[in-house]
């Protein structure tokens, strides 16, 4: 998978992208990120890419020339289709779905904004859709690219050392993720449930998913009401919150 990311601060993109389970995507030749510079593709002796906004107000808004110009040359790089993604607090919430829909695909394009925004003329041009990562606002767009391509690059086939670790991921099947316990030095098996200990596998599941249920419903209620729990399911949950939590 390709990512382009249109920024001010491409290096931040490259630095953040070089950590961890991205950085070894990258490494396997799985994933590639790219940052390119608007104002690298800007004209005149100062090369802005910023001006007033029409209305008077304060703060800046990036130009739509560079903008365009810096579009161009990411596409004329490589010919695979690629959404352009807007880095935007006003754009659909990202979710884990979207980022399964986000890494199925070949090639993205993220563009980063600063100062008051982009010209809205060039987003409504380019621009296929604005993803947000929070009812918040960032400095820029930067952070939110690097969520995007975190969550995205950990999906590729062969960026986890272990498959089986995305798809016991808190959202992976809409509920958070259940509690888990290693071996310490210190604390030896002290604390953990003696089902983990049992190496009874199917009781091991059954306890796993219970706690999963019980604590979605504590903490996100709001994604259970979106979730057609099974009868076995309704019966694990009815037993955590009545008190049975083994």
């Amino acid at each position: 998978m390709r990512i382009d990311v249109v920024t001010l601060f491409p290096d931040f993109i490259r630095d953040s992208a070089g950590l961890g389970v991205v950085g070894r995507a990258q490494e396997r030749a799985l994933l590639t990120v790219h940052g390119w510079n608007p104002r690298d593709h800007a004209t005149g002796n100062y090369r802005r890419v910023d001006d007033r906004p029409f209305g008077g107000g304060p703060g800046m808004v990036m130009l739509a020339e560079p903008l365009e110009a810096c579009l161009a040359a990411v596409r004329a790089a490589d010919p695979a289709p690629a959404p352009v993604l807007l880095m935007s607090p006003q754009g659909r919430r990202l979710t884990q779905a979207k980022v399964r829909d986000l890494a199925a695909l070949p090639r993205l394009i993220l563009l980063c904004g600063r100062y008051e925004g982009l010209d809205e003329r060039f987003v409504a041009r380019h621009v296929d859709e604005e993803l947000s990562i929070g009812d918040y606002v960032l400095s820029g767009g930067e952070l939110a690219a690097a969520v995007v391509i975190d969550a995205v690059g950990r999906l590729q086939d062969g960026a986890l050392n272990h498959a089986e670790s995305a798809r016991q991921d808190s959202f992976e099947d809409g509920l958070l993720d259940c509690p888990h316990y290693t071996r310490s030095g210190a604390c030896g098996t002290e604390g953990v449930p003696p089902v983990l200990l049992s190496g009874d596998h199917a009781a091991i599941a059954r306890w796993r998913r219970k706690q999963s249920l019980g604590r979605t419903w504590q903490r996100r209620p709001d994604l259970l009401a979106r979730m057609a729990l099974t009868k076995a399911d309704r019966a694990l949950l009815a037993a955590w919150i009545a008190g049975d939590r083994d």
